[in-house]
């Protein structure tokens, strides 16, 4: 029996969570069918556009994504702290940039006087719509219900386009946020249709890429904020420069066709992670074969099951294994 969603987030622990929808019955959400000869390679902009959408709609961030041929990845950090932070005007204006309210949600917006009885309805409403905007499967939902529909109505079918459920696993400190990250961005090279991350389309590393060309990171993702979260409030707890060339390091090193080491300077921000070399090869290549549930060092993956009330620790000897390397 599928675990409950909410027995799989705790954003006491974390807020990042990996996550990935799967195409059923064969279909295909992006690539060429080598059967019938037929290219889906348009949905990938449905895809990426969808979601950098509903990036600035959620409270949720992107860290990184790749939309491959028949499944997408997503690394996603929950901002509760900004969804507090919005005025309830505000909560219910995001809300309907995605999905069309009523009269009473456009009085209330426009701040027009309401009845007691339509004010109790509206406080209901905050509630609810303060809980989904910092929800990860209503993240999951806006994304991939509108691709669905677009799909089965270009395929003229119906049915299910999505499995059921998207699978998802914490994140629990940095060391499996940074692994999760490379492990995603590389996937195209993994899987040999990009011969590095430049050249990997419709990638979050390839957005970081041509922004770091300008001196800028892409506004539609988490930025890195450094070792120090010196000027910014919040991000990845790493340099984007130090980050994009220990991508590059580790695709070098997975494909077979080039030489590649892993560089002084990346080696640096494996050790400050207590990380091994061979360790972050083999969890960047592997990352889901190896880490079936919540990833992160023993430490932190016994806080978070017992804050989630779970009697034993899924994956804890592959988390003491591949990140307990003190």
């Amino acid at each position: 029996m599928p675990t409950p969603r909410k027995a799989l987030v705790s954003l006491e622990d974390t807020p990042y969570y990996h996550c990935v929808s799967r195409c059923v019955r064969k279909a295909f959400l992006c690539g060429i069918d080598n059967h019938t000869g037929q290219s889906y390679e348009h949905r990938r902009d449905w895809v990426e556009s969808r979601l950098l959408q509903l990036a600035e709609v959620f409270a949720i961030d992107i860290c990184a994504f790749v939309v491959m041929s028949n499944h997408l990845h997503l690394v996603l950090r929950v901002d509760a702290e900004l969804v507090k932070s919005w005025s309830d005007i505000e909560v219910v204006s995001q809300w309907q940039k995605l999905f069309k309210g009523d009269s009473l949600n456009h009085d209330f917006v426009k701040a027009e006087a309401l009845e007691s009885y339509q004010q109790t309805i509206i406080n209901k409403r905050l509630k609810e719509y303060r809980s989904r905007l910092m929800d990860i499967s209503w993240f999951m939902r806006a994304l991939n219900e509108p691709i669905a529909r677009k799909a089965n109505a270009e395929d003229k079918c119906k049915g299910r386009f999505w499995e059921g459920r998207f699978k998802s696993q914490a994140l629990l400190d940095d060391a499996a946020v940074l692994a999760c990250m490379a492990y995603v961005d590389l996937n195209p090279i993994r899987a040999k249709i990009a011969t590095s991350p430049a050249t990997s389309d419709f990638t979050s590393i390839q957005m970081r890429i041509k922004a770091a060309v300008k001196g800028e990171q892409p506004k539609s993702l988490l930025p890195f904020a450094g070792d120090e979260h010196q000027d910014t409030p919040k991000g990845l707890m790493f340099n984007a420069k130090d980050y994009l060339q220990l991508v590059d390091d580790t695709g070098r090193i997975q494909r077979h066709d080039k030489r590649g080491a892993i560089s002084q300077s990346s080696l640096q921000l494996l050790q400050r992670l207590n990380i091994p070399a061979e360790n972050w090869l083999k969890m960047t290549a592997e990352f889901t074969t190896i880490f079936k549930g919540p990833v992160g060092n023993t430490q932190e993956l016994s806080a978070y099951c017992e804050h989630l009330e779970r009697k034993r620790r899924q994956g804890a000897a592959n988390c003491h294994r591949w990140l307990d390397c003190t």
